[in-house]
C-alpha cells in the first residue's frame, strides 16, 4: 500500500512517520480493496494541550473512507482514527457483501 504522510507547520521525525505507517498497514488486513493512504499532520494554533490532528484518508476501489482526530500527541490521535477506520472499513466489506 502507498502511504502518503505530509505535516503541517512542523517536521515529523522518522519515529512517527514510522509508527503511523504500521498503524496504517494494518488496516490492510480489513479490506483488500485498499489503493492507497494519505495521512495529515496538523499542529493546531490553540492553547489547549489536545493541539495534535490527524487525519487519514484511505483509497478504496470507487470511494475513500476518513477518520480525523485530535489529541495530545500524534500517535494518540492517529490511533484513534485508524481505530475509526476499521469500522468504516468493516461497514463498507459488509455493504460491498450486500450484508
Amino acid at each position: 500500500m502507498n502511504i502518503n504522510i505530509s505535516s503541517l507547520h512542523f517536521k515529523a521525525d522518522q519515529k512517527l512517520e514510522a509508527f503511523i505507517t504500521e498503524k496504517v498497514e494494518k488496516l490492510e488486513k480489513m479490506h483488500d480493496g485498499i489503493l492507497g493512504a494519505e495521512v495529515k499532520l496538523k499542529l493546531e494554533n490553540t492553547d489547549a494541550p489536545e493541539n495534535k490532528t490527524t487525519e487519514i484518508r484511505i483509497n478504496i476501489k470507487g470511494y475513500d473512507v476518513m477518520a480525523g482526530k485530535t489529541a495530545k500527541s500524534f500517535e494518540e490521535a492517529a490511533s484513534e482514527a485508524v481505530e475509526a477506520l476499521k469500522k468504516q472499513l468493516i461497514k463498507a466489506k459488509d455493504k460491498e457483501r450486500g450484508n
